[in-house]
């Protein structure tokens, strides 16, 4: 909504767009110093400090150490909440879509990069860090729990079923399982020597194998609510 004659949502824009960019390049750096350094030998100051920022500041963006790294995940809460109520898409169908735009933006940065060995090792090393990790590995089960909740609450507004009911509970689970699905097959077949196109075409084949039997397991999930 806008006010005649002010220079309010220009200025207003501005602000978003500042914030954004403070966000990315507090995340990009902390990213590459975790990378560098290690996790645990970087604090959240340090971060701060690099970006010309107080650790307050960095806070004020991020609830912890943890999300500097792993922020991007909450693309996939939006995307849940937006796809998984969709009337027109199957269960299977919205999960896919979301997964399927999540490989797109991956393949899409790796190969921005001129040298493309280069930004799968990296890609790689960023998977290994959150492996090696113990309060990292914490902190995206948690996140792969939240998404578990978000997905229900998504289904159930296209059932008229309560989030906690079995049915909404067990499709979530399952659809979630996909996801894992292609984050495993993206660590076994994203790496260096292996042509980035076949990489991603041989992670949407198992994605798509298990989909078909996640299709079938959930065919008999309850249709959309009728309108009142």
């Amino acid at each position: 909504m806008t006010t005649a004659g002010t220079g309010r949502p220009a200025v207003e824009g501005l602000r978003e767009r500042k914030k954004r960019a403070m966000r990315r390049q507090l995340s990009d750096t902390a990213a590459r110093m975790f990378l560098e350094r290690g996790f645990d030998a970087v604090r959240v100051a340090d971060v701060g400090e690099a970006c010309g920022v107080s650790e307050k500041t960095v806070f004020n963006y991020f609830p912890s150490k943890e999300a500097l790294l792993l922020d991007r995940l909450e693309a996939t809460a939006d995307a849940l909440r937006t796809h998984l109520p969709d009337p027109a898409l199957t269960p299977v169908g919205a999960m896919l879509a979301i997964l399927d735009h999540e490989r797109d933006v991956l393949a899409t940065a790796l190969a921005a990069d001129a040298d493309a060995d280069r930004a799968l090792a990296q890609y790689r090393q960023f998977g290994d860090l959150i492996r090696n990790t113990p309060s990292l590995r914490a902190y995206q089960s948690d996140i792969a729990d939240r998404f578990v909740d978000i997905a229900a609450e998504a289904l159930a507004t296209r059932t008229g079923l309560r989030p906690d009911d079995p049915e909404p509970q067990i499709a979530a689970a399952t659809l979630l399982g996909l996801w894992r699905v292609q984050f495993r097959a993206l660590r076994t077949h994203v790496r260096p020597g292996h042509p980035l196109p076949d990489a991603i075409d041989a992670v949407a084949c198992e994605v798509r194998r298990a989909a078909q039997l996640a299709e079938a397991g959930l065919a008999a999930f309850p249709a959309p609510a009728e309108p009142r």
